[in-house]
């Protein structure tokens, strides 16, 4: 019953053409139009919000919800934990499967990628050769080029999938392992990256998102410390 009215409720929004944010009817409302009892529409409710679909604010009503993938980064998550306690190779899987993701779109971005986006991911590079002479690359900004390599597709459904991997993916990586970082490596993969997507070469942009993993890969099967830390020169790539 409680399921029929969540699938009710989210017709609602839908026929509605309700946006993030919008108002629903009140409870009492609901109770009336949807012909169930108050406790089968809370219990929906809950439920819903629980999805990220809809927003209960005590005092103030019920409202359309954000409709983020926060639910699919605790599921994540969680997933990765528990199977890391069982004894699996969970964080590998995850890895495996934002690398999956990336590997099929990088492909399209060769050759493709706007002038702009092209120099601020030059700016996040040189950014990163300076975080790495002082020790270590921030996560943040290797968070920053991916995120700004991929929205040149356009898509805002796949930018947040892969928010959402890497959500998931640094919040267990950050509380199971700590991976040792090479600073040099991670530079320049990441302008072999830039570079092979900046000459429209898909095969060299496949490439070098293999390897940028294959390294992450690697360095989570055998964690051991990483030689010291280094910076890379920036290599000249070829024009636009």
């Amino acid at each position: 019953m409680a399921r029929d009215i969540q699938e009710r409720i989210k017709k609602l929004i839908i026929d509605r053409r309700l946006p993030p944010g919008s108002s629903l009817p009140t409870e009492p409302e609901l109770v009336e139009l949807l012909g169930a009892s108050r406790n089968s529409v809370r219990e929906a409710l809950k439920a819903l919000q629980a999805m990220g679909i809809v927003e209960i604010r005590h005092g103030f009503g019920t409202y359309v919800g954000p409709m983020s993938f926060a639910p699919m980064v605790e599921g994540l998550t969680f997933r990765t934990v528990a199977g890391h306690y069982r004894g699996e190779d969970s964080l590998l899987q995850l890895l495996e499967l934002r690398e999956a993701v990336e590997t099929g779109l990088i492909a399209r971005l060769a050759g493709k990628a706007s002038a702009g986006d092209l120099e601020l991911l030059d700016v996040l590079v040189a950014r990163m050769e300076s975080e790495a002479a002082a020790g270590g690359v921030a996560a943040e900004t290797d968070r920053a080029f991916h995120a700004t390599l991929y929205r040149g597709l356009d898509n805002l459904l796949l930018g947040e999938v892969l928010e959402a991997f890497w959500d998931a993916f640094h919040r267990v990586r950050t509380d199971l392992v700590d991976v040792p970082q090479d600073p040099h490596t991670t530079c320049s993969q990441h302008r072999e990256i830039l570079d092979a997507v900046r000459s429209g070469d898909a095969l060299r942009a496949e490439q070098a998102i293999h390897e940028h993993f294959g390294n992450i890969r690697a360095r989570l099967s055998s964690p051991a410390p990483a030689g010291g830390p280094g910076s890379c020169a920036i290599a000249a790539g070829p024009g636009p």
